[in-house]
């Protein structure tokens, strides 16, 4: 195995013009310096330096060398400085659990953050529609998950996150649209698109009941199947307030009412609460 503090030594050896100015910002003395290097070139068995001219010079293997040693002092730099910060308190994982129907551009600008941030933890997203959310979070035991419905539990802490707005919607030329006032009887009569719980659990509470039901993988087949008139159904207000206002969408006028809101809740354990990449994702969430 190299020895990295002789590969350091050659390198300053050769940054710094000589041995006696590597010594120097090595803080050791020319010896020592000298020693380290012909330690390498034993160990290597190959000459790293030409010291037959007035300078020292590498030799052709040593510059083949020393190029490919630059990137394991740079890797153990790096090594180094991960393993310190985890003793400062940042997890190697973080995984979060999101429910689909959120806007997941603030969980992507809060991502950014901790990457412009220089984070080392590595942070894994997953999204996943109603009960799957939880139960994708306590089969991985994740660390935190936003969600819109949850079975509350002792052990776990939950806060309140800023409420999104749901409507219903239809395309244009959907014979819903039109309709000045609808009853569910009227909606019934229609073909339904939901988006399929992830944990086969059960369907969405804010269902009609009908017999006829499209269930779509995500939102955005859901919002696609919307224009292309396939059905009716319920969309995240921040997935379809242009198409509203565009006309590429209507607003379906439902006598037991045409929009909803719910408050999504950001959970962890309170066995296993954050450490500092959870409580700084949890907070730029929260902004």
């Amino acid at each position: 195995m190299v020895d990295l503090d002789s590969l350091a030594a050659l390198d300053a050896v050769v940054r710094h013009g000589g041995v006696a100015r590597a010594a120097e910002k090595l803080n050791r003395v020319q010896s020592a310096v000298s020693y380290q290097v012909r330690k390498l070139e034993e160990q290597l068995g190959v000459a790293l330096l030409d010291r037959d001219g007035y300078r020292l010079r590498l030799t052709p293997a040593g510059e083949a060398l020393l190029a490919e040693g630059r990137r394991l002092l740079l890797h153990a730099e790096q090594f180094g400085a991960l393993a310190r910060s985890f003793t400062e308190g940042w997890e190697p994982k973080l995984m979060l659990v999101a429910d689909g129907i959120l806007p997941l551009d603030r969980v992507f600008s809060a991502l950014k953050t901790l990457a412009d941030e220089r984070v080392p933890t590595r942070v894994q997203v997953k999204v996943e529609f109603l009960y799957g959310v939880q139960y994708r979070f306590e089969k991985e035991r994740a660390d935190l998950m936003i969600v819109k419905d949850y079975e509350p539990d002792p052990l776990l802490v939950a806060e309140p996150l800023p409420a999104i707005e749901c409507v219903l919607c239809a395309a244009p030329d959907h014979a819903l649209a039109g309709a000045a006032e609808v009853d569910l009887p009227e909606l019934q009569e229609h073909v339904e698109l939901t988006v399929q719980d992830s944990s086969e659990r059960g369907d969405d509470r804010h269902m009609f009941g009908g017999e006829r039901v499209f269930y779509l993988s995500g939102f955005t087949a859901k919002k696609q199947a919307l224009h292309m008139g396939l059905g009716f159904g319920w969309m995240p207000m921040h997935l379809v307030a242009d198409d509203l206002e565009q006309g590429a969408l209507f607003e379906v006028r439902y006598r037991g009412g045409s929009r909803y809101r719910f408050t999504p809740v950001l959970v962890h354990r309170r066995d296993m609460p954050p450490g500092r990449a959870g409580r700084r994702l949890a907070e730029l969430l929260r902004a």
